[in-house]
């Protein structure tokens, strides 16, 4: 079995990533191998919440040509978790 930390690799934090934290969403970076049910169980080992649902999104690597080498970038696991409506929130930023 893996560590909890190498499943989450980075929370995404875009404009529409910060909305729908107040839905109690959250994004993640996740390993490409990673399922749903590991990235539920190391959600909630880090950070002491509560997780409902987990939605994961596969991105393919992108064509990228530099001079005259081309190859494709690296492929893309993203997580949006979902916490129950009586689990704390996750804070990213802390003031």
């Amino acid at each position: 079995m893996r560590d909890h930390r190498d499943v989450l690799k980075r929370p995404v934090i875009t404009e529409r990533s910060t909305d729908l934290m107040t839905e109690k969403k959250y994004t993640f970076e996740v390993d490409v191998r990673a399922n749903k049910t590991e990235v539920k169980d190391a959600v909630e080992v880090i950070f002491g919440v509560t997780v409902e649902k987990v939605n994961i999104m596969n991105y393919k690597g992108k064509f990228r040509r530099v001079g005259r080498h081309s190859g494709l970038t690296n492929r893309r696991r993203k997580a949006i978790v979902t916490l129950k409506e009586n689990s704390k929130e996750i804070e990213f930023f802390e003031v």
